[in-house]
C-alpha cells in the first residue's frame, strides 16, 4: 500500500520482518541477528496459542522484531507509525534508541529521521510483561504480547501537518449543529507552513495563514445532512492542504458526521431530538487462532454479524480498537462506546499511563460521529475504593472535556459498587454491569436492582453495560439450570433481561457481554480453559449461538425464523420443548410433515412435541422455515454435559438432610449463624471467585450484595460455580454439613 497526499508519502511496512522471543541487544546489526528468528508478516502476536489454552500460564515478557530497510536520503522527515504494540514499545534504529511507547492499544510515532541510513537496522522491543505502572494488569481478557496491528512508513516535506500530538490526525473538526445548518471549526496543527487550505466536500474552501503553528476557520453548512445512526450513517470528507504558493506540499483528510444526540433519564438516548434505544453488544478484538492480530477482513466479518444482529451500538471494550473498526462502525452508523483499560484494580503508579491512553484515545478518535462517550475505567473498584482512586478519576473526567467538551463520559461500574458511592457521581452518564442469574444471585435480581436504583435516585441516567451467561454450544439439555453452560440457559438468561430491557425504556444503553467468545487465559471452566464463552458467537464466529438469534429477532428488520437447540439432537425425553425465535408474528411447528401447533406472538415461541424415534423438525412462517433433526434416546448424551464427576451428576448423589443439623439446602445466611459452617461457606465462596482467574481475588462484597447472596442456598450457589466445583467435593460438603448442628434463628 502507498497512498500519496501532496508530497507526503504513507507505506505499508509490515513485510519482512523477524521475530525473536527474546530481547536482543539494542545496538545488534543485522548481519548479527541469531538464526533462530521467525519470518513473520505483520500483525503479529505471540500469544496466539498460549494466550487461548488456559492456565493463565501464556508467556509475558520482552521479545524483538527485527527489520531490514533501505531508504534514500531525501528533504523532509522520515516516521513511522505503530497502530498497536502491546504493552510497551522500544524502538531502536541503528543502535539509536529513538522512541518508547507504553499502553498497546493506541496509535504512535517516532521520527526517524537523524539516524536513518541507506542501510538500516531497525529494532522493535515490545514487552507485555507484568508491573504496576501500564494499563491493563488484571483483567478478564488476555494480554497479548506483540506488534499486532499495521506498521506505516511515512514520509513528510520539512513542512507538514503535525505528526507528533499523540497519535493524532493533525486535524480537528468539530461540527455545532442549529435547525438545518451546522457550523463546522476545523482546525489543524502544523510544523512549518504559513497557509492552508480547507475544504469540505460539496460545501466550499477557504485559505487561511497559520498562526502559532496552527491554522483554523469556519465553514459553514446551509442544508446539513445528518449522522442519524443505521437509518442514515451520512459523512462529510474534510481536506486541508498545506500550501506553497497555490501549490499543496502536504494534505490530510478526515470524515466526519454532524449530529446531535443527548441522554435523558427518562427516555433514555436522543439522536438528532429523537428517541434511538441505543440497545447492542460489546466486542473484544480477538479471534480463535490469531489472538489480537486481527486482518480487515476479520473486522469485516465482526461488523456485518453486528448488521445481521440488528444492534444499534457496540462498547468497543475495554480498550482503544483499530481504527479501521470505528471507520466501520462511522460506515454503519453503528453507536459507540469508547474506553480505555483502566480496569478492575486502581495502579497508584499508573496514573500518568491512564492519562497518556485516554490522550490518545480522544485525539485520535474525535472525529468519528459514531463514538458518543469517552470510558474513563471499568469495573475499576473489583480491587478495592480509595480516595486516591476518586481524585484521580476527577482528574481524567476535567481532562476529557478539555480535550473534547461535545460528549460525556461515562463509567462501567461492578454490581458491587454501592449506588450511593461518590465515584457514582464523577462521570457525566453511568451504567452497570450486572451478572445476577449467572455468577450471584437470581434472574429477577436484575429487576429489583434496576427498581431500587430508579427509587433511590430519580433523575439520574443509567445504562446496562455488561450482562451475560456463558455458554459452550457442545453443552445442550432439555432442562437448563444456570451454572450449566449449556446453549439453553444462555438462551432463557438473555430471554429474561430482554424483557427487562423491554419494560426499561429509560436504560440509555445496554449492551451484552459479550459479541463473541474471547480469549482469557486465566478461565478454567465449561469445558473450554482458556476462554470466556459468554459470546453471542464463537471463537472463531463461525457459530451463532441461539441467543444470537433472540436478539436478530428484537433488533433486526430482515425477516427470518429460527429454530433453536438444533445441536441438541439425541433427547432423552418424551415429549420435548421447541423454541422458535422469530421476527414474524405467526409460527408454525412441523414435526415430519405434520402440523403440531401454530402460534401468534412476539420473538419467542415454545412448542411441545411427543417424540419416539428420529423427527424433521420444521418451523415455518410464510415463506420462511428452518429445519433440523432430533431423535429419541434411552440416555442423556454425555457429550452435551460437562465431564463426568463434575456438575452434571452432583445432583443425582445421596445427600442427606438430617433434621437439626445443616446440609446444601439450607441457606447462606442460615448456616453463617454457626462459626464451623460461616468457616465452610467461604471456602465455597473462595471456590466460585475462582472461575475468573484472578479477577475476583479479595472481592469484598458490599452489604446490598451480601444480602442477596445470603438468600441463596448452597446447592444455588454451587450451580452458580459450575465445573469448579466437583461432585466428590459436593458430597463431601453436604457431609460437612451435616455434622454441624443447627443453629436457631
Amino acid at each position: 500500500m502507498r497512498d500519496r497526499a501532496g508530497s507526503r508519502t504513507v507505506e505499508g511496512f509490515n513485510d519482512d520482518w523477524i521475530f525473536f522471543a527474546e530481547e536482543l541487544p539494542a545496538a545488534t546489526r543485522w548481519d548479527e541477528l541469531p538464526t533462530a528468528g521467525e519470518p513473520v508478516t505483520l500483525p503479529h502476536t505471540w500469544n496466539a496459542v498460549d494466550g487461548q489454552d488456559g492456565g493463565n500460564d501464556y508467556r509475558r515478557g520482552r521479545s524483538t522484531y527485527a527489520k531490514r530497510f533501505g531508504t534514500a536520503p531525501e528533504a523532509g522527515e522520515t516516521w513511522l507509525e505503530f497502530r498497536g504494540a502491546n504493552s510497551s514499545a522500544e524502538v531502536h534504529l541503528n543502535g539509536t534508541e529513538l522512541g518508547r511507547h507504553d499502553g498497546g492499544y493506541s496509535t504512535f510515532r517516532v521520527d526517524l529521521t537523524g539516524a536513518l541510513r541507506e542501510d538500516n537496522t531497525l529494532l522493535v522491543i515490545v514487552d507485555n510483561a507484568a508491573n504496576d505502572r501500564i494499563y491493563p494488569q488484571r483483567a478478564d481478557f488476555t494480554f497479548y504480547g506483540g506488534l499486532y496491528r499495521d506498521v506505516n512508513l511515512i514520509k513528510v516535506p520539512p513542512a507538514h501537518f503535525r505528526l507528533d500530538d499523540h497519535g493524532g490526525p493533525g486535524l480537528v473538526i468539530t461540527p455545532q449543529l442549529a435547525g438545518d445548518r451546522a457550523q463546522v471549526l476545523i482546525r489543524a496543527e502544523v510544523t512549518g507552513g504559513s497557509t492552508v487550505r480547507f475544504a469540505i466536500d460539496g460545501v466550499e474552501s477557504r485559505t487561511v495563514p497559520v498562526t502559532d503553528g496552527a491554522a483554523e476557520t469556519m465553514i459553514e453548512i446551509p442544508e446539513v445532512r445528518r449522522w442519524h445512526g443505521r437509518r442514515d450513517p451520512y459523512r462529510y470528507l474534510a481536506t486541508a492542504e498545506l500550501l506553497d504558493g497555490d501549490d499543496p506540499v502536504d494534505r490530510v483528510r478526515l470524515r466526519f458526521g454532524c449530529r446531535e444526540f443527548a441522554i435523558d433519564p427518562d427516555r433514555g438516548f436522543l439522536l438528532n431530538g429523537e428517541p434511538y434505544p441505543l440497545r447492542g453488544v460489546s466486542r473484544h478484538q480477538d479471534w480463535e487462532g490469531v489472538g489480537n492480530a486481527v486482518t480487515p477482513e476479520q473486522m469485516e466479518t465482526d461488523l456485518a454479524l453486528l448488521t445481521e444482529l440488528g444492534a444499534s451500538t457496540v462498547r468497543l471494550a475495554h480498550y482503544q480498537h483499530d481504527q479501521y473498526f470505528y471507520d466501520l462502525c462511522d460506515h454503519a452508523g453503528l453507536v459507540v462506546w469508547a474506553e480505555i483499560p483502566q480496569i478492575t484494580s486502581f495502579l497508584p503508579d499508573g496514573t500518568r499511563n491512564a492519562t497518556d491512553q485516554l490522550t490518545e484515545l480522544i485525539i485520535q478518535n474525535r472525529h468519528h460521529p459514531s463514538i458518543v462517550c469517552w470510558g474513563l475505567s471499568n469495573e475499576i473498584t473489583i480491587g478495592g475504593t480509595s480516595e486516591q482512586s476518586l481524585a484521580f478519576h476527577r482528574e481524567l473526567n476535567d481532562l476529557a472535556h478539555r480535550l473534547d467538551p461535545t460528549r460525556p463520559t461515562v463509567m462501567a461500574h461492578a454490581f458491587i459498587l454501592e449506588t450511593d458511592d461518590p465515584l457514582m457521581t464523577v462521570p457525566d452518564v453511568c451504567s452497570y454491569n450486572l451478572y445476577y442469574g449467572w455468577y450471584l444471585g437470581e434472574l429477577e435480581d436484575n429487576d429489583r436492582w434496576f427498581a431500587d436504583f430508579r427509587a433511590a435516585h430519580p433523575g439520574v441516567p443509567i445504562g446496562l453495560s455488561e450482562y451475560g451467561a456463558d455458554a459452550n454450544v457442545q453443552f445442550q439439555t432439555g432442562t437448563p439450570i444456570c451454572g450449566d453452560y449449556t446453549e439453553q440457559y444462555q438462551a432463557r438468561y438473555h430471554e429474561h433481561l430482554l424483557q427487562l430491557i423491554d419494560a426499561s425504556p429509560y436504560l440509555w444503553a445496554t449492551h451484552v457481554w459479550n459479541f463473541a467468545d474471547f480469549g482469557a487465559d486465566g478461565r478454567e471452566e465449561g469445558g473450554w480453559p482458556g476462554r470466556n464463552q459468554k459470546g453471542l458467537v464463537t471463537f472463531d464466529r463461525k457459530i451463532k449461538k441461539d441467543a444470537f438469534y433472540l436478539y436478530k429477532a428484537a433488533w433486526s428488520d430482515e425477516p427470518f425464523v429460527h429454530l433453536c437447540g438444533s445441536r441438541y439432537a439425541d433427547r432423552p425425553e418424551d415429549t420435548t420443548e421447541v423454541t422458535v425465535y422469530a421476527n414474524r408474528p405467526e409460527v408454525e411447528l412441523w414435526c415430519d410433515d405434520r402440523l403440531v401447533e401454530r402460534q401468534t406472538g412476539s420473538r419467542v415461541f415454545r412448542f411441545s412435541a411427543p417424540i419416539t424415534g428420529e423427527h424433521r423438525i420444521v418451523a415455518r412462517s410464510g415463506d420462511l422455515t428452518d429445519s433440523m433433526i432430533i431423535r429419541r434416546v434411552e440416555q442423556p448424551n454425555p457429550d452435551y454435559a460437562i465431564a463426568a464427576g463434575g456438575l452434571t451428576n452432583w445432583f443425582d448423589a445421596e445427600l442427606d438432610s438430617p433434621d437439626g443439623y445443616y446440609s446444601i439446602h439450607d441457606t447462606l445466611a442460615d448456616i453463617k449463624r454457626s462459626p464451623e459452617g460461616r468457616a465452610l461457606v467461604q471456602l465455597l465462596l473462595d471456590a466460585a471467585a475462582a472461575r475468573t482467574g484472578d479477577v475476583a481475588k479479595d472481592v469484598q462484597l458490599p452489604e446490598g450484595l451480601q444480602a442477596i447472596v445470603d438468600r441463596m442456598t448452597v446447592a444455588s450457589l454451587i450451580r452458580h460455580a459450575g465445573d469448579t466445583i466437583r461432585t466428590e467435593q459436593v458430597v463431601a460438603l453436604n457431609r460437612e454439613l451435616n455434622s454441624i448442628e443447627r443453629t436457631p434463628s
